[in-house]
């Protein structure tokens, strides 16, 4: 019963927490209350504030909502300034983190696939990722190749490639957005939807359609916050703060919102044949990806959402 306390009272604490932190943070100039500044120049470039680059064709970490920059990695990015008692400023780097950094438009990148990387450092994760089997049932089962498992995913995506990659082309519904994916999951045409893990939680919360992972199709990987490699206070900083916001709840707390639950990959279990990330990666089509807007602060599944 003591646990259950303290568990509860940790969770409240958080929840306050990112309230305070949140509270503006659709903007992306949000300027919260100051602790006092952790890390100063030359560590960031500009005194005061922490310029985090994001891509805001990569929701839903990232996207445009009312002429605004939002996302998970938004409202990350939120906590993480509040952390440094610095302000946030949020910057659009599209595909070119890397150049970002190295042209000092930005202090630290977000969204970084950890299979991919680049020419700067890497935190860990702080957030999961991978290709996944959903199902409407937790109890439905890991797919074996053979059987008569059939999914539904976006076609021409990564999730569709490692579908017929492992159970082959007629294993396949192709479907043009996730709207229609999870529709059919839930009409009993398909027995599984295979989608980005991140990608997929927001479309189903956003349809209200409640789901579970049962399988990963690709071996898990995460995203992780970049900086320049010669900027060793910087990330010292950053390695603290992702450690303190995961072990507060915060980052559990922003998952819930957009996703409708937290994710944890680690114990779920692969397909047989489930190839590394990085070989998907290689041998795979084209990268999944979400809407290209997210509306507002709420949760909701563009019916354009790819995987």
């Amino acid at each position: 019963m003591g646990k259950r306390i303290r568990a509860i009272a940790a969770l409240a604490t958080a929840m306050a927490c990112l309230a305070l932190v949140l509270g503006g943070c659709s903007s992306s100039n949000y300027q919260p209350a100051l602790k006092d500044p952790t890390v100063a120049s030359p560590a960031i470039g500009q005194a005061g504030t922490l310029r985090v680059g994001v891509d805001t064709a990569n929701p839903p970490l990232a996207g445009m909502g009312s002429d605004k920059i939002i996302g998970i990695d938004v409202d990350i990015a939120a906590a993480l300034a509040d952390r440094l008692g610095l302000k946030l400023s949020i910057v659009d780097v599209g595909s070119d983190p890397e150049g970002a950094l190295a042209e000092g438009k930005v202090d630290l990148v977000m969204g970084i696939d950890q299979s991919e990387g680049g020419d700067f450092w890497l935190s860990s994760a702080y957030l999961p990722t991978g290709v996944a089997a959903f199902a409407t049932s937790p109890d439905a089962g890991v797919p074996t190749a053979g059987g008569s498992a059939k999914f539904a995913a976006q076609i021409s995506s990564k999730s569709a490639w490692a579908v017929t990659n492992e159970f082959g082309e007629s294993a396949l519904t192709s479907t043009t957005n996730l709207t229609d994916a999870f529709a059919d999951l839930t009409s009993g045409s398909d027995s599984y939807v295979a989608a980005d893990a991140i990608i997929g939680y927001y479309a189903a919360h956003g349809q209200g359609v409640d789901v579970s992972i049962v399988a990963m199709l690709l071996a898990p990987s995460g995203y992780c916050i970049g900086v320049s490699n010669d900027n060793a206070e910087l990330q010292a900083a950053v390695t603290q703060a992702v450690t303190d916001l995961t072990s507060g709840g915060v980052i559990d707390v922003i998952e819930r919102k957009w996703l409708g639950t937290s994710l944890d990959l680690s114990a779920v279990p692969q397909t047989a044949g489930a190839p590394a990330a990085t070989q998907a990666e290689d041998e795979g089509g084209d990268d999944d990806a979400a809407p290209a807007t997210v509306g507002g602060n709420a949760v909701g599944a563009s019916p354009n959402a790819r995987n």
